[in-house]
């Protein structure tokens, strides 16, 4: 999963540039891969270690990636994935993984008043996270909610354009901020799209060994 999303932020990185040029530095695409770049190396052993462990390692590398505010927001995302996860746990189901993905998200809201509607990753991370949840709450498999999160991401990230930002330094710029999609939400969408790509990749590469 943090491959597959660290492969779609390298190919994307000149456009979260782009889009971050609007109202920012224009370094959001080297911020995000300098990120994940960092959650690569949180899971990259040859060795099974638990969920807790591995995202509790990973939250504090994107904290320490110097990526400003993303990687402060990013970082308590995935640190509180890991403290959501419970002790001894080497995969979650589906409603694990969305108790998982809500405590991330309580961990990011402890960090900031941004929600949906200011032109912010929230406008994208809260939609996949509570469409998370109601496919668990569906009984739904874990790679059938993880599409259903990546498409309801995808979709709050696009809404970005219709809005005028109302939180962080883009809102002095008021309605020049209409028009152009929010480059954390749009980061947010494309990290939710690799991890649904990966489950799906695994899920098809288990049943063509089974047959």
């Amino acid at each position: 999963m943090m491959q597959a999303a660290a492969r779609l932020i390298r190919e994307q990185q000149g456009r979260l540039s782009q889009l971050d040029s609007v109202a920012g530095d224009g370094d959001h695409g080297s911020t995000m891969m300098r990120i994940m770049r960092s959650l690569e190396a949180a899971f990259n052993s040859d060795m099974p270690i638990e969920l807790r462990k591995c995202f509790c390692d990973a939250g504090w590398k994107v904290m320490n990636s110097d990526g400003g505010a993303s990687s402060s927001l990013l970082g308590a995302f995935f640190l509180g994935l890991g403290e959501g996860a419970r002790e001894q746990a080497w995969w979650w189901d589906c409603t694990e993984l969305a108790d998982a993905f809500e405590a991330g998200l309580r961990a990011i809201q402890a960090q900031t008043r941004a929600k949906i509607g200011d032109k912010t990753l929230m406008d994208a991370l809260a939609p996949a996270i509570e469409a998370l949840r109601t496919a668990a709450n569906a009984g739904q498999s874990v790679d059938d909610a993880l599409h259903t999160a990546a498409e309801a991401a995808q979709v709050g990230a696009k809404t970005t354009e219709t809005m005028i930002a109302h939180y962080g330094r883009a809102r002095l710029l008021g309605e020049k901020t209409l028009g152009h999609q929010d480059a954390g939400a749009a980061s947010v969408a494309l990290m939710f799209q690799g991890f649904s790509q990966a489950i799906a990749e695994t899920k098809g590469n288990a049943a063509h060994a089974r047959w």
